[in-house]
């Protein structure tokens, strides 16, 4: 599995691979939907192939599919592989849906891959994806296993706040940053998992993610090209009736849209950014105030439980705002 647009990150993980004294834990630190995750799958089938057999003798992190180590990995029947991520309810009213939080007892099961010698070669690797949903007492854990890791272990730690967690933790890791995607990672990534989206339709969607090809991805599943198309005509062309936002409130305030209400708070913020940097003189100046106060009005809507009708129409007036200046 190729990394796409994250040549420094895999180029710094493979010298220390090579140089065999590879720190125990990585903080693999970033935007959301930059390829972290991908990264750590990625390594941890590198280094258990490695330590298994057969060699693999490819270039970056890549491993061949049909490598029984990998096979064993994707099958989630590795016994010296654990990913831990959040968990869904099994039973009652949520059934199905995701937990808050990565609890302590899934972390306790992770000690447990710790406390016996590895099975299949001379590594063990897990994988936390990601660190920011660990529950406080989970973290405490964790820190427990990382001040006095077993020899030949290895911690993948995705992170998209690494701000947020435990100074401790922080500082028993080697972190790995990630950067935001160009447009040519985005739209490479964008053909190999949607090839059904048409070369128009990856084009309008970039843009839009903000360097983030996990944001496009979903961007497209939710059909957002429509209300994108609401928005930018705002942005361009303004609204002095009104019409183009309370059409796009409108829309947007169904219970039915609560996802692509969401992803519209998510996706206002890098247009104005994209906009701003594309605009010279005054309409630079005006797109960059607005997406100070777009981002503010995206990020206090959910936590203060705002209207989604009168947020997504305030948005709409801080987007005109750019046109109209």
């Amino acid at each position: 599995m190729s990394i796409l647009g994250q040549d420094r990150a895999v180029a710094s993980f493979r010298a220390a691979m090579d140089s065999g004294s590879l720190h125990h834990a990585w903080l693999l630190a970033g935007p959301r939907g930059v390829g972290k995750g991908s990264f750590a799958r990625a390594a941890a089938r590198r280094i258990l192939a490695r330590a298994g057999g057969p060699p693999v003798d490819l270039p970056g992190l890549d491993t061949p599919p049909d490598h029984r180590m990998v096979r064993l990995i994707d099958a989630g029947s590795h016994p010296d592989f654990r990913l831990i991520k959040r968990e869904a309810h099994e039973t009652g009213p949520k059934k199905g849906e995701l937990r808050r939080g990565i609890s302590i007892d899934q972390v306790r099961k992770l000690q447990e891959l710790f406390a016996v010698a590895p099975s299949l070669g001379d590594w063990r690797v897990a994988i936390i994806d990601c660190m920011d949903e660990l529950e406080p007492q989970a973290a405490q854990a964790l820190l427990k296993t990382l001040e006095e890791p077993p020899a030949k272990s290895l911690f993948l730690l995705v992170s998209h706040s690494p701000g947020r967690l435990l100074p401790t933790i922080r500082s028993r890791c080697r972190r790995l940053d990630f950067a935001s995607l160009d447009a040519v990672s985005m739209d490479a990534i964008l053909r190999e998992e949607r090839p059904a989206l048409s070369a128009d339709e990856r084009a309008r969607l970039i843009p839009l993610a903000g360097g983030s090809a996990g944001r496009a991805i979903d961007y497209a599943e939710l059909d957002l090209g429509p209300i994108a198309e609401e928005a930018f005509a705002i942005l361009r062309q303004g609204d002095p009736d009104n019409m183009r936002r309370s059409r796009l409130a409108s829309s947007l305030a169904l219970k039915a849209a609560a996802p692509r209400y969401a992803a519209f708070l998510d996706m206002v913020p890098p247009m104005l950014a994209a906009e701003a940097r594309a605009s010279e003189g005054p309409r630079r100046l005006r797109a960059a105030e607005a997406y100070e106060k777009a981002r503010e009005t995206a990020t206090l809507a959910p936590r203060l439980s705002l209207d989604a009708a009168s947020t997504v129409f305030a948005l709409g007036t801080i987007m005109a705002g750019v046109a109209q200046g």
